[in-house]
């Protein structure tokens, strides 16, 4: 269905291709996940299977890529519309008409299929994708997990026999990813449709998989089973680390077969219960901001009710729910920028307790940082010292914009443009916009997105660094392992309540939607983290050592 001969893609600025010599046969009925760290090449090659590669991003490619064997170097993507669907990471932005059952007929517009097919189809697909009582809803009311499967829905109408998704969970909760994966396997498994899928969060995709597609950043690519794969490669979900530090062979892809094959490690970390993931800092934690009966509506529709909630300095607390939830209105409310209709927000400082919602902007950054979804939303200017220069100014250069980006992520030009940073150098530019202000509280709306694992763990080192310096910081987000690493307290919001609230083992742990692999696995032992289990197999190994005569 898909080939790639000899493929080799150069961009006219990179030193190095993109993808060298690359050779790949996607089956019929195939899904192959693209795996990879962050600027390896992944989109590029999604990018070449309809061609937007290079026709519209530039570059020059060399060798040759056939889809149901249509040349992409001689049909440009329109000519390729009807054989290969692309889905993006925000479906938002594909989106082009104001209800559900008008976006999935939109395509077949374009290709005027006769109205009587494109009724039937339509019917067909709300049915096949579980769409049909939103047919009549507007698209921006709809929670991220139905917008996704709106967006995958827009393509499939016009029977496309390839489907390529880029990151298609990185915005949703647990619950909405497995509802969009159950939609692609399903299509993979009954219609017999080719999935090529890019994913940086494997643990939640690794399993449907029937070939891995691992780019290890110089170029080539590894091609084999998932397990044969993830057993050497340098990304990996945690299930898979679990299984290498637990020497199991073969790698477990899914929380079943991890389960049945851990019942030694069990026994064996039984007598061991895990120390920390973050040891809390010693002696009191003095409150630094205190929201109570925080209410925030929109239209009338009440997204967050009555919330009360206290943040301590040097904790790190994760916000978590489904889509929808009320949690990026609770974090506007407490930065002071966002509606607030009831409600009182307090930070402590050197006065009694200052709201950012009553000083001015300057003042209010000085209080409380907020890093927006997009952190790109908040890069205007030309180039990255441009971005520092105008932060030291509007901050009064409380500490310098320059040094806290060397920190966060050193070796970043002056010169480059903002918006050819990748995710996480962006994200990091931003944090240092926002700390140059030194404010007491930081808020993160879903940091993880677009970023792998190795960026997710500077991340953490960057949250754990803040917390030390004595700030109290939330982080909204929808990454369960990464909040089982990162996060001393949980707070779980519903329907715009606060349904849970405590320390992270008590919190994730009693729920099935929330717990992370290594918990799953373990269960029921009070294991959050790979890094937890290794410890303790070191500690019984020398406890082990010290037993023998």
């Amino acid at each position: 269905m898909i080939t790639f001969d000899q493929v080799t893609v150069h961009y006219d600025d990179a030193p190095e291709p993109a993808l060298r010599d690359l050779d790949l046969t996607v089956e019929e009925g195939e899904l192959c996940l693209v795996i990879g760290h962050t600027g390896v090449g992944k989109s590029t090659l999604l990018g070449a299977v309809n061609g937007l590669v290079p026709h519209f991003t530039g570059g020059t490619l060399y060798g040759r890529v056939t889809v149901d064997g249509r040349d992409t170097a001689h049909h440009p993507p329109r000519e390729l519309a009807d054989v290969v669907g692309v889905v993006g990471q925000d479906p938002i932005d594909g989106f082009v008409t104001d209800t559900v059952e008008e976006e999935l007929a939109y395509a077949m517009e374009q290709l005027a299929i006769p109205p009587a097919t494109m009724r039937k189809r339509v019917e067909e697909t709300l049915d096949l994708l579980g769409l049909a009582d939103l047919r009549h809803r507007a698209l921006h009311e709809l929670s991220g997990g139905q917008q996704q499967r709106v967006a995958i829905g827009s393509v499939l109408t016009a029977h496309p026999r390839v489907l390529v998704l880029d990151e298609p969970t990185s915005a949703l909760d647990p619950t909405a990813a497995e509802e969009v994966l159950a939609a692609v396997t399903r299509l993979v498994h009954d219609l017999g449709v080719t999935v090529l899928m890019a994913e940086h969060r494997l643990e939640r995709v690794v399993q449907y998989a029937d070939r891995v597609i691992h780019l290890p950043g110089d170029g080539h690519a590894r091609i084999g089973p998932p397990s044969d794969i993830l057993r050497t490669s340098t990304i990996a979900p945690p299930i898979v680390e679990l299984g290498r530090a637990a020497g199991w062979s073969p790698l477990p892809l899914s929380i079943r077969d991890a389960r049945r094959a851990a019942a030694p490690l069990r026994s064996r970390l039984a007598d061991h219960p895990p120390g920390p993931v973050r040891p809390l800092p010693a002696g009191d934690r003095p409150r630094l901001l205190t929201a109570q009966g925080i209410t925030v509506t929109y239209r009338g529709v009440p997204a967050v009710r009555e919330v009360d909630l206290d943040l301590h300095a040097g904790e790190v607390t994760a916000l978590m729910g489904r889509n929808g939830s009320g949690k990026s209105s609770l974090l506007w409310a407490l930065q002071g920028s966002g509606p607030r209709r009831a409600g009182t927000v307090k930070v402590h400082d050197s006065q009694s307790g200052t709201d950012p919602h009553a000083v001015p902007a300057a003042r209010a950054r000085r209080l409380v940082g907020l890093v927006p979804q997009t952190p790109a939303d908040l890069l205007y200017l030309e180039s990255v010292k441009q971005e520092l220069d105008q932060a030291d100014t509007e901050s009064g250069a409380a500490v310098r914009a320059r040094a806290v980006l060397d920190r966060l992520a050193p070796g970043i030009d002056d010169a480059t443009h903002p918006r050819d940073l990748s995710e996480g150098q962006k994200l990091a530019l931003v944090l240092a916009i926002q700390l140059s202000a030194a404010p007491r509280v930081v808020l993160l709306d879903e940091p993880t997105r677009g970023l792998d694992y190795r960026a997710k763990t500077e991340l953490i080192g960057i949250v754990h660094a803040l917390a030390a310096e004595g700030r109290a910081v939330v982080i909204s987000t929808h990454d369960v392992e990464f909040a089982a690493r990162a996060a001393d307290r949980v707070v779980v919001m519903a329907e715009g309540d606060i349904v849970a609230h405590g320390l992270t083992a008590e919190v994730i742990v009693s729920s099935p939607a929330f717990a992370p692999q290594t918990a799953k696995v373990l269960a029921p032992l009070p294991y959050l983290t790979v890094d937890q289990v290794t410890s303790a197999l070191t500690a019984t190994a020398g406890s082990d050592e010290g037993k023998k005569p």
